[in-house]
């Protein structure tokens, strides 16, 4: 499974992000909230850590889910230009075959991991989440795998990078939130999540939304009123999910 163009499309959102920029474990990040006790890990799709639209969800998660947010850089300081979502783009088109090359499973594994376990062992959070966009699917799935058990829940919306035996592997409560079209999380994939979610003796949350595209939730246009309603319910629904599995 492989990442798609879709994945270096969408909307930039105007707004100011609330929160300050600190060190997780080895890498950069930006934090928001004030819990000392619940904590959230965003593991980012392809436009990393410094898009506003990443650190604006993660002001609402916060705020609203009554949690600490940690958004790091897993991509070694590489940013994808967030002018890439202006619809008046005309640059080169993006190689993301060689973006993932750098930034592949394997280099990325170890730090993500590591910043999951910082959040308990180095800063004390009692209660650990992760919810991954898109690239960061595939990490957050690991992070919740039995094996591992790095965190207490997780969510992941229009996930990539991921395989069947990810959803097998699945050790905790866990929520997808899936848009019609989506050539990551396609047709087989979904399928299969609905068939074997209930099998695995954990709580699960699928969402499903029609009509919508892979990255709304994320880089959805808030001036079409469709996305604009998608993108604020898959919010909402990670909120809820925070709020119900890390109180």
């Amino acid at each position: 499974m492989s990442l798609s163009p879709c994945c270096a499309t969408g909307f930039r959102w105007d707004g100011t992000p609330k929160g300050t920029e600190t060190t997780l474990s080895s890498n950069k990040a930006y934090v928001t909230g004030t819990n000392k006790e619940a904590a959230v890990l965003i593991v980012h799709d392809i436009f990393g850590w410094t898009l506003t639209n990443a650190r604006m969800l993660a002001d609402h998660y916060a705020e609203e889910a009554d949690v600490t947010v940690y958004l790091p850089d897993f991509f070694g300081g590489e940013v994808v230009a967030p002018n890439r979502l202006d619809p008046d783009y005309a640059g080169e088109p993006f190689d993301i075959g060689a973006f993932i090359g750098r930034n592949n499973k394997d280099i990325r594994w170890p730090e993500i991991s590591s910043c999951a376990k910082a959040l308990k062992a180095e800063l004390g959070f009692k209660k650990v989440g992760a919810i991954g966009f898109c690239y960061g699917g595939w990490a957050v799935l690991r992070l919740g795998a039995k094996e591992n058990a790095l965190v207490d829940c997780v969510s992941t919306a229009h996930p990539a990078l991921f395989q069947n035996a990810d959803i097998d592997a699945i050790g905790c409560p866990v929520q997808f939130i899936a848009p019609e079209v989506d050539n990551t999380f396609t047709p087989e994939l979904k399928e299969y999540a609905l068939k074997t979610l209930p099998t695995l003796g954990i709580d699960f949350d699928y969402q499903y939304f029609h009509g919508l595209k892979h990255g709304f939730a994320t880089r959805g246009n808030v001036n079409d009123p469709k996305q604009k309603h998608g993108l604020e319910r898959a919010k909402n629904v990670a909120v809820d999910w925070f709020r119900e599995y890390l109180h």
